[in-house]
């Protein structure tokens, strides 16, 4: 049987429990936060006063915290390149046979909407925080969904799945790092949404992760060179096409990258830590049965996480003052 149709079947075998895989890692509309629940509310008399209070204090922020709150905001709100990029994968169908919803669909579908939450929230606090440039930040958002990008997947479920457990993962960091920010310098709401968003890629994370787990007891070796050449050719961001108005495609993605490692936002450091997790969660150091190539993967990939660590030390962030359009000239 080719390697196309061992995917296939590994991704019906996990299909079937689609419907528990929904229940336990993903919330229902009515039962989870809604953006609202985080924002002043638009009907209140107190509403203006907490509008006041928001902008107050997002003054006193830095333009390079704001700026990676900007690029984080775009990426949430990229998320219908995600959507028709997951859908695309091998196995995955908006349609089955008997003209039901496919499995995987659902799962897709479901795991949209609750993200579809995060870019909601975020835009509409920056909006009211007053720092931003709003237009800049919405050409720029128009620009990620209409380029796309190349993970570097093709429509490989179990590479696929590799990106989204790193993925997740990344912006649970990047959140939960907002979120500590925020607290430190007074912003209690702007932390409270951002701790909350990070607990939702963290459920996330622990479901993409679970898949892999599966696949790795159904298809280990192939499921193992799925991982090393994910690691090999590194994890693309979400963002790496990020531009501004009337530039050109990605001419701003290491301008905001370096932006987030001296924030401390997301940095070099934590990218390592991921792979380091991600080995650790699979135990890829116990998996047996696995072909000669196979094996030779699992040493690279348990000797990479030192190897990347060391580099990641060598390098050095630039102090350059970069000039965001997103940032209000007013300001």
């Amino acid at each position: 049987m080719s390697q196309y149709n061992v995917r296939l079947e590994v991704m019906l075998t996990l299909e079937k429990n689609i419907d528990t895989f929904v229940e336990k890692f993903l919330i229902t509309p009515e039962k989870i936060w809604q953006p609202t629940d985080f924002l002043p509310n638009s009907q209140s008399a107190t509403f203006l006063d907490e509008v006041k209070e928001i902008q107050e204090l997002s003054k006193d922020m830095h333009n390079d915290f704001w700026a990676v709150l900007v690029g984080d905001t775009i990426t949430e709100e990229a998320l219908p390149t995600y959507e028709s990029w997951l859908l695309d994968v091998e196995g995955i169908s908006q349609h089955s046979n008997n003209g039901s919803d496919n499995g995987w669909a659902k799962w897709i579908r479901a795991w949209t909407g609750e993200e579809n939450r995060h870019g909601d929230v975020l835009n509409k606090y920056l909006y009211l925080s007053g720092r931003v440039n709003m237009r800049e930040v919405e050409i720029t958002t128009q620009h990620l969904i209409s380029d796309g990008f190349d993970i570097g997947t093709a429509r490989d479920p179990y590479k696929n799945f590799v990106y989204t457990s790193f993925q997740e993962l990344a912006t649970y960091v990047s959140h939960n790092n907002v979120a500590k920010i925020a607290r430190q310098n007074g912003h209690k709401m702007l932390a409270k949404m951002s701790k909350i968003i990070a607990g939702d890629e963290m459920r996330h994370h622990l479901a993409y992760t679970e898949f892999v787990k599966q696949i790795f007891q159904h298809d280990p070796s192939e499921m193992m060179l799925a991982f090393q050449h994910m690691m090999k050719h590194k994890i693309v961001m979400p963002a790496m096409h990020l531009r501004h108005s009337s530039e050109a495609k990605g001419s701003l993605f290491d301008q905001f990258s370096a932006v987030a490692q001296r924030v401390g936002v997301y940095t070099g450091f934590d990218y390592v830590d991921i792979i380091k997790k991600l080995n650790t969660t699979w135990e890829i150091d116990k998996i047996t049965g696995l072909t000669s190539e196979a094996e030779k993967a699992r040493d690279y990939l348990l000797k990479l996480p030192e190897r990347m660590y060391r580099i990641t030390e060598r390098i050095v962030v630039p102090k350059t003052d970069f000039q965001f359009k997103w940032m209000n000239p007013l300001v």
